[in-house]
């Protein structure tokens, strides 16, 4: 009998996430269900006050996943506080009185691959390494081309002519890459797609308004813990750029490169996602945009460091920054002010600079 397995909704890397489960590893992935207010007030009802919203989205995740059927909860390490997260959503959930099992790889080490195995050994004990060398190269494949389509996606989908058209191509092509095989099928896939979306029609002007995201991880990647800013900013005409994604960071991690790049405003990484964000502000502002949005968790530490580097870049290139944090309470009309406050200033900046 095989195990009901979850992991946290982020984004659309549910899709790969449920190919490996599923193909790899050889279990019944349970999806979680999609974020919404309600997955937030379950996990603000159990989360420490303090804790910052990612934990809360992540644990109301989990408690309405259990209730679809799940029976093991996967979770994942990271360099903030994120590595702490899978004890204390075990430990919670415990006393909440739930019966289930944790796997937690925040306790794997990099350094020594058994330890991962071992991890993948509890959620199937009868699991195949062959199956899992098979299904990795697709899933690989998939989140860059994934991360592909969303970057073009943010960079066109506000002069689209048809509303909504590149949200309906979307969704087919998310529910075509669930059905794929092979590489080479996933290739075959994403270049019709690719074609498909740049045959979409758009009105887009030579010089549009361009608005760089940056910031913490969970929040600037999961639309709703964001209030779905990138469809917002869609909304307004915007042409959006958000460097962070899993490619990026997880698969190409180019820390060497970005280190380098920072060095006149930073010389120490601050931890977590802190040098990504100093690094793409600073790449936008030298490249021109209208403006940068910093996105974070209230309360996220590396980036509030951040924060001061970021507004030295601001000066010396003077361009606008918009700090936004999330948490529990933020509500839809106090986060509209103050976009449409940013987006009227940059608007009447582009306007008195051409």
């Amino acid at each position: 009998m095989t195990r009901k397995v979850t992991f946290p909704q982020l984004g659309n890397y549910n899709v790969p996430i449920e190919m490996v489960f599923e193909r790899g590893l050889e279990v019944d992935y349970i999806k979680p269900p999609e974020i919404t207010n309600k997955t937030l007030e379950i996990g603000s009802k159990y989360s420490p006050d303090s804790v910052c919203a990612p934990f809360k989205f992540m644990l109301g995740n989990y408690i309405e996943a259990i209730e679809k059927g799940a029976e093991v909860l996967v979770s994942v390490g990271g360099l903030c506080r994120l590595g702490f997260y899978g004890e204390l959503h075990e430990q919670i959930i415990r006393d909440l009185g739930y019966d289930v099992d944790f796997v937690n790889f925040a306790q794997s080490k990099v350094r020594r691959p058994s330890s991962w195995y071992e991890k993948f050994k509890a959620l199937n004990p009868n699991m195949s390494l062959i199956k899992i060398g098979e299904v990795m190269p697709i899933f690989l494949k998939m989140v860059e081309y994934l991360d592909e389509t969303d970057d073009y996606i943010r960079k066109n989908a506000g002069f689209e002519i048809e509303k909504g058209s590149f949200d309906r191509l979307y969704k087919k092509y998310l529910s075509d890459l669930r059905q794929i095989e092979s590489v080479k099928d996933l290739k075959a896939l994403q270049d019709s797609y690719s074609k498909a979306f740049k045959n979409l029609p758009t009105n887009k002007p030579k010089n549009p308004l361009k608005v760089a995201l940056v910031g913490e991880y969970y929040t600037i990647m999961e639309p709703f813990s964001n209030h779905y800013m990138e469809n917002w900013l869609a909304s307004k005409g915007i042409e959006v750029e958000r460097w962070m994604n899993l490619t990026n960071t997880i698969i190409d991690r180019p820390e060497k490169e970005v280190k380098k790049h920072i060095k006149p405003y930073a010389s120490y990484d601050m931890g977590a996602t802190s040098m990504y964000t100093i690094d793409r502000a600073l790449h936008c502002a030298k490249a021109g945009f209208d403006g940068i949005i910093h996105i974070k968790s209230a309360g996220c530490m590396p980036e509030i460091d951040s924060m001061a580097v970021l507004q030295n870049i601001s000066k010396d290139y003077k361009i606008p920054i918009l700090y936004i944090s999330f948490d529990s309470q933020t509500s839809d009309l106090g986060l509209q002010t103050r976009m449409e406050a940013f987006y009227d200033m940059i608007m009447m900046r582009k306007e008195r600079i051409f």
